[in-house]
Protein backbone atom coordinates (compact mmCIF):
# COMPACT_ATOMS: atom_id res chain seq x y z
CA UNK A 1 0.00 0.00 0.00
CA UNK A 2 1.22 3.06 -0.97
CA UNK A 3 3.19 5.76 2.20
CA UNK A 4 3.60 8.83 0.58
CA UNK A 5 3.30 12.66 1.21
CA UNK A 6 2.93 15.21 -1.83
CA UNK A 7 0.61 17.90 -2.61
CA UNK A 8 -1.63 17.95 -5.57
CA UNK A 9 -3.38 20.81 -7.32
CA UNK A 10 -7.01 21.39 -6.73
CA UNK A 11 -9.18 19.98 -10.31
CA UNK A 12 -10.78 22.40 -12.06
CA UNK A 13 -14.71 22.46 -13.11
CA UNK A 14 -15.84 18.73 -13.44
CA UNK A 15 -15.82 17.54 -17.18
CA UNK A 16 -19.25 15.50 -18.38
CA UNK A 17 -16.98 12.80 -18.89
CA UNK A 18 -14.93 10.98 -16.62
CA UNK A 19 -11.73 11.24 -16.73
CA UNK A 20 -9.27 8.40 -16.85
CA UNK A 21 -6.64 8.06 -14.13
CA UNK A 22 -3.23 7.63 -14.71
CA UNK A 23 -0.26 6.66 -12.19
CA UNK A 24 1.30 10.22 -11.53
CA UNK A 25 -2.40 11.20 -10.29
CA UNK A 26 -3.24 8.59 -7.82
CA UNK A 27 -0.51 8.60 -6.47
CA UNK A 28 -0.61 12.41 -6.42
CA UNK A 29 -3.76 12.09 -4.70
CA UNK A 30 -2.74 9.40 -1.95
CA UNK A 31 -0.09 11.84 -1.24
CA UNK A 32 -2.16 14.39 -0.38
CA UNK A 33 -4.82 12.34 1.33
CA UNK A 34 -2.05 10.96 4.16
CA UNK A 35 -1.61 14.81 5.08
CA UNK A 36 -4.86 15.48 6.22
CA UNK A 37 -6.02 14.23 9.87
CA UNK A 38 -9.16 12.10 10.24
CA UNK A 39 -11.36 13.16 13.41
CA UNK A 40 -14.02 10.67 13.34
CA UNK A 41 -14.83 7.84 16.14
CA UNK A 42 -14.84 5.22 13.92
CA UNK A 43 -12.62 3.75 10.47
CA UNK A 44 -13.92 1.80 8.06
CA UNK A 45 -11.71 0.42 4.88
CA UNK A 46 -13.73 0.56 1.17
CA UNK A 47 -12.06 -1.88 -0.89
CA UNK A 48 -12.31 -1.95 -4.60
CA UNK A 49 -11.26 -4.53 -7.44
CA UNK A 50 -10.66 -2.01 -10.03
CA UNK A 51 -9.29 -5.23 -12.29
CA UNK A 52 -11.15 -5.58 -15.64
CA UNK A 53 -14.11 -7.59 -14.99
CA UNK A 54 -15.93 -4.82 -13.71
CA UNK A 55 -15.52 -2.23 -16.65
CA UNK A 56 -19.22 -2.63 -17.11
CA UNK A 57 -21.14 -1.33 -13.57
CA UNK A 58 -17.85 0.33 -12.67
CA UNK A 59 -20.15 3.75 -12.78
CA UNK A 60 -22.85 2.19 -10.99
CA UNK A 61 -19.97 1.25 -8.74
CA UNK A 62 -18.78 4.44 -8.58
CA UNK A 63 -22.56 6.13 -7.70
CA UNK A 64 -23.18 3.73 -4.60
CA UNK A 65 -20.01 4.03 -3.23
CA UNK A 66 -20.32 7.92 -3.71
CA UNK A 67 -23.60 7.78 -1.99
CA UNK A 68 -22.04 5.49 1.49
CA UNK A 69 -19.69 8.35 1.09
CA UNK A 70 -22.01 11.59 1.37
CA UNK A 71 -23.92 9.55 4.48
CA UNK A 72 -20.80 8.90 6.07
CA UNK A 73 -20.15 12.82 5.34
CA UNK A 74 -23.23 13.95 7.15
CA UNK A 75 -22.79 12.01 10.29
CA UNK A 76 -19.41 13.43 10.62
CA UNK A 77 -18.33 10.72 12.79
CA UNK A 78 -16.48 7.77 10.70
CA UNK A 79 -12.92 8.02 8.98
CA UNK A 80 -13.02 6.50 5.54
CA UNK A 81 -10.00 4.89 3.94
CA UNK A 82 -10.14 3.65 -0.01
CA UNK A 83 -8.16 0.65 -1.14
CA UNK A 84 -8.18 -0.85 -4.38
CA UNK A 85 -6.13 -2.90 -6.86
CA UNK A 86 -6.25 -3.48 -10.36
CA UNK A 87 -3.55 -4.28 -12.99
CA UNK A 88 -0.01 -6.42 -12.33
CA UNK A 89 0.49 -6.07 -8.70
CA UNK A 90 -0.91 -2.32 -8.12
CA UNK A 91 -2.89 -2.47 -4.87
CA UNK A 92 -2.69 0.97 -3.13
CA UNK A 93 -4.74 3.62 -0.28
CA UNK A 94 -5.47 6.28 1.05
CA UNK A 95 -5.12 7.29 4.62
CA UNK A 96 -8.23 7.55 6.80
CA UNK A 97 -10.37 10.71 6.17
CA UNK A 98 -13.03 12.55 7.63
CA UNK A 99 -13.21 14.63 4.28
CA UNK A 100 -14.91 11.65 2.10
CA UNK A 101 -15.52 14.61 -0.97
CA UNK A 102 -11.99 13.63 -0.96
CA UNK A 103 -12.11 10.20 -1.09
CA UNK A 104 -15.16 10.86 -4.01
CA UNK A 105 -12.73 12.41 -6.29
CA UNK A 106 -10.04 9.82 -6.02
CA UNK A 107 -12.95 7.18 -7.47
CA UNK A 108 -14.13 8.81 -9.86
CA UNK A 109 -10.19 9.20 -11.54
CA UNK A 110 -10.10 5.29 -11.11
CA UNK A 111 -10.28 3.31 -13.99
CA UNK A 112 -10.63 -0.51 -14.54
CA UNK A 113 -7.05 -2.47 -15.36
CA UNK A 114 -6.72 -6.04 -16.77
CA UNK A 115 -5.26 -8.23 -13.81
CA UNK A 116 -5.69 -10.68 -11.24
CA UNK A 117 -7.73 -10.31 -7.65
CA UNK A 118 -5.42 -9.66 -4.86
CA UNK A 119 -8.26 -10.10 -2.42
CA UNK A 120 -5.58 -11.57 0.37
CA UNK A 121 -3.27 -8.18 0.19
CA UNK A 122 -6.91 -6.05 1.12
CA UNK A 123 -7.26 -8.51 3.96
CA UNK A 124 -3.44 -8.85 4.87
CA UNK A 125 -3.34 -4.72 4.77
CA UNK A 126 -7.17 -4.12 6.98
CA UNK A 127 -5.46 -6.57 9.37
CA UNK A 128 -1.43 -3.98 9.58
CA UNK A 129 -4.20 -1.35 10.07
CA UNK A 130 -6.50 -2.76 12.65
CA UNK A 131 -3.22 -3.41 14.43
CA UNK A 132 -1.66 -0.09 14.65
CA UNK A 133 -5.15 1.63 15.35
CA UNK A 134 -8.85 -0.11 15.52
CA UNK A 135 -10.83 -0.68 12.83
CA UNK A 136 -14.44 -0.78 12.88
CA UNK A 137 -15.44 -2.84 9.57
CA UNK A 138 -13.96 -3.56 6.01
CA UNK A 139 -16.46 -2.92 3.15
CA UNK A 140 -15.29 -5.48 -0.37
CA UNK A 141 -16.88 -4.59 -3.78
CA UNK A 142 -15.93 -7.28 -6.20
CA UNK A 143 -16.88 -9.73 -8.94
CA UNK A 144 -14.34 -12.58 -9.11
CA UNK A 145 -11.68 -14.73 -6.94
CA UNK A 146 -8.18 -16.17 -8.29
CA UNK A 147 -6.48 -16.73 -5.10
CA UNK A 148 -6.02 -19.44 -2.74
CA UNK A 149 -9.66 -19.88 -0.45
CA UNK A 150 -7.32 -21.32 2.14
CA UNK A 151 -5.43 -18.13 2.62
CA UNK A 152 -8.62 -15.79 2.26
CA UNK A 153 -10.43 -18.10 5.09
CA UNK A 154 -7.23 -17.54 7.30
CA UNK A 155 -7.25 -14.50 7.33
CA UNK A 156 -10.89 -13.36 6.97
CA UNK A 157 -10.46 -15.40 10.47
CA UNK A 158 -7.79 -13.06 11.90
CA UNK A 159 -9.97 -10.09 11.14
CA UNK A 160 -12.84 -12.02 12.58
CA UNK A 161 -10.81 -12.30 15.68
CA UNK A 162 -9.85 -8.54 16.11
CA UNK A 163 -13.46 -7.72 15.52
CA UNK A 164 -13.18 -6.43 11.90
CA UNK A 165 -16.60 -7.63 10.26
CA UNK A 166 -16.14 -7.54 6.24
CA UNK A 167 -19.01 -6.47 4.33
CA UNK A 168 -18.97 -7.99 0.93
CA UNK A 169 -20.86 -7.21 -2.00
CA UNK A 170 -20.42 -9.57 -4.96
CA UNK A 171 -21.05 -8.22 -8.51
CA UNK A 172 -22.14 -11.58 -10.90
CA UNK A 173 -22.76 -14.55 -10.40
CA UNK A 174 -19.60 -16.65 -10.50
CA UNK A 175 -19.97 -20.04 -8.32
CA UNK A 176 -16.63 -19.79 -6.88
CA UNK A 177 -16.08 -16.05 -6.25
CA UNK A 178 -19.77 -16.63 -4.25
CA UNK A 179 -18.25 -19.13 -2.12
CA UNK A 180 -14.82 -17.60 -1.29
CA UNK A 181 -16.88 -14.10 -0.61
CA UNK A 182 -19.50 -15.96 2.16
CA UNK A 183 -16.55 -17.84 3.85
CA UNK A 184 -14.93 -14.62 4.54
CA UNK A 185 -17.61 -12.67 5.40
CA UNK A 186 -18.66 -16.22 8.20
CA UNK A 187 -15.16 -16.03 9.58
CA UNK A 188 -15.09 -12.07 9.82
CA UNK A 189 -18.68 -12.13 10.87
CA UNK A 190 -19.55 -9.54 8.61
CA UNK A 191 -22.42 -10.41 5.29
CA UNK A 192 -22.70 -10.85 2.25
CA UNK A 193 -24.24 -9.23 -0.26
CA UNK A 194 -25.18 -9.36 -4.21
CA UNK A 195 -24.40 -6.11 -5.99
CA UNK A 196 -26.39 -5.14 -9.29
CA UNK A 197 -28.62 -2.50 -10.85
CA UNK A 198 -31.90 -4.30 -10.33
CA UNK A 199 -31.23 -4.08 -5.88
CA UNK A 200 -28.96 -0.34 -6.68
CA UNK A 201 -31.43 1.60 -3.84
CA UNK A 202 -30.89 -1.58 -1.36
CA UNK A 203 -27.61 -1.36 -1.61
CA UNK A 204 -26.78 2.22 -1.04
CA UNK A 205 -28.43 1.91 2.13
CA UNK A 206 -26.72 -1.18 3.19
CA UNK A 207 -23.45 0.61 2.52
CA UNK A 208 -24.96 3.52 4.40
CA UNK A 209 -25.91 1.00 7.28
CA UNK A 210 -22.40 -0.08 7.46
CA UNK A 211 -21.06 3.07 7.97
CA UNK A 212 -23.22 3.31 11.29
CA UNK A 213 -22.29 -0.41 12.15
CA UNK A 214 -18.53 1.20 11.78
CA UNK A 215 -19.40 4.20 14.29
CA UNK A 216 -21.88 2.58 16.75
CA UNK A 217 -22.23 -1.09 16.58
CA UNK A 218 -25.89 -3.35 16.43
CA UNK A 219 -26.76 -0.62 18.88
CA UNK A 220 -26.60 2.25 16.29
CA UNK A 221 -28.59 0.41 13.25
CA UNK A 222 -31.11 -0.30 15.92
CA UNK A 223 -31.83 3.30 17.05
CA UNK A 224 -32.14 4.70 13.90
CA UNK A 225 -33.52 1.84 12.59
CA UNK A 226 -33.78 2.40 8.59
CA UNK A 227 -34.66 -0.19 5.61
CA UNK A 228 -31.38 -0.92 5.53
CA UNK A 229 -30.20 -1.09 8.94
CA UNK A 230 -32.84 -3.59 9.28
CA UNK A 231 -31.38 -5.54 7.02
CA UNK A 232 -28.32 -5.10 7.87
CA UNK A 233 -29.02 -6.70 11.15
CA UNK A 234 -30.56 -9.47 9.75
CA UNK A 235 -27.52 -10.85 8.01
CA UNK A 236 -25.47 -10.09 11.03
CA UNK A 237 -27.56 -12.26 13.17
CA UNK A 238 -27.13 -14.98 10.70
CA UNK A 239 -31.09 -14.70 9.15
CA UNK A 240 -29.74 -13.47 5.54
CA UNK A 241 -28.14 -15.59 2.90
Amino acid sequence: MSDKKQRVPARADPAPVKPQSNAGEIDAFIRQARTLVATGTGRLILALDATMSRQPTWDLAIKLQGEMFDAVGKAGTLSVQLAYFRGLGECRSSAFVADTNALKQLMTRIDCRAGHTQIGKVLAHALKETAAAKVNALVYIGDAMEEDIDDLAQKAGSLGLHGVPVFVFQEGHDPGAEKAFKEIARLSKGAWFRFDRRVAATLAGLLSAVAVYATGGLKALEARDRPGDRLLIEHLRGGGN
